[in-house]
């Protein structure tokens, strides 16, 4: 006998409504508006260069690059601390709170609940993100505008075409396409740490111990390309234990410096959209593997 459609996995309506419950569960939290503060003070005292007090070799387009470096850096450690912090807190304050044996008790498959509550995570992020990205928007954009007006007006005595020149290569500091891009990959990482601390926290009852096995995963993917590196290279001084270790740390842990084209962005480069494409499948990738896994290990628990 086949089991009823309404109780099938992988219902849209069922997800969206955990999703929602979350999003609203995490923003209740009050630790995070302690976060959100940080992340707002930090990336508004870019328009009045707080930074730069002290630093009078700070001029020019150095300001608008020292304002992506803040903006994109403050928006990194944000969502990463968001992401693996909020996912470790999920399953257990589910079960202090004993929503999830109501939850559980009803026709509700674990995989949508595990979906949901990542993608109430991961919305969180995205609006949190989104509002950065406007704020950083907003302030390049006067400080910019307030640059290209000192430039004219020290230059006045140039010739057109080297003051539009010179326009256009501070028009390509201020907010650029490239920028969302780098935000929209910021985004990206927080979503492949949000679905390891959720791996993590199936397998643990401790939101301190999920916490930092997460932010170690984080600083060892960090080191991911090095290790394999080891692995493919044959030179001297790597032994075989040496390249066993760089295979076992490139195939378990993300590699994370694939999400660090923010740095070519803060210098002024363009960021294809290949490059995006191609971190959306590691990303999708990831988040697929390590959910797929978090069922399989939350599907055999008894509460």
């Amino acid at each position: 006998m086949s089991r009823p459609a309404k109780n099938r996995p992988l219902n849209p309506r069922r997800i969206g409504v955990i999703a929602t419950h979350t999003f609203t569960q995490l923003v209740r939290m009050k630790v995070f508006y302690f976060l959100a503060i940080f992340a707002v003070i930090v990336l508004g005292s870019n328009l009045f260069n707080i930074q730069g007090i002290g630093r009078p070799d700070l001029q020019g387009m150095d300001v608008l690059r020292m304002i992506r470096s803040w903006s994109l850096g403050t928006m990194t450690l944000f969502s990463v601390v968001l992401g693996v912090v909020a996912t470790a807190l999920l399953l257990p304050k589910d079960v202090e709170d004993r929503t999830l044996y109501t939850i559980l008790a009803k026709p509700v498959p674990r995989l949508d609940y595990l979906i949901g509550k990542l993608a109430g995570v991961l919305l969180l992020i995205f609006v949190s993100l989104l509002v950065m990205d406007l704020l950083m928007t907003g302030v390049l954009t006067i400080r910019t505008h307030m640059l290209v007006a000192e430039q004219m007006e020290r230059f006045a005595s140039w010739p057109q075409a080297d003051k539009d020149s010179l326009r256009a290569e501070i028009m390509a500091q201020g907010p650029t396409w490239s920028l969302h891009g780098a935000t929209l990959a910021v985004f990206m990482r927080s979503a492949v740490i949000a679905s390891t601390a959720l791996l993590l926290s199936t397998f643990s009852t401790s939101t301190l111990f999920t916490t930092i096995s997460c932010f170690l995963v984080y600083f060892i993917g960090n080191f991911q390309a090095d290790a394999r590196d080891m692995y493919l290279s044959s030179g001297d001084g790597i032994g075989p234990g040496g390249r066993i270790a760089g295979l076992a740390v490139a195939v378990v842990f993300p590699d994370f410096q694939l999400f660090n084209v923010i740095d070519g962005v803060i210098e002024g480069a363009a960021l294809p959209l290949a490059a995006l494409g191609t971190l959306a499948g590691i990303t999708i990738f990831y988040v697929v593997l390590h959910t797929f896994v978090s069922w399989l290990v939350f599907a055999g628990k008894e509460f």
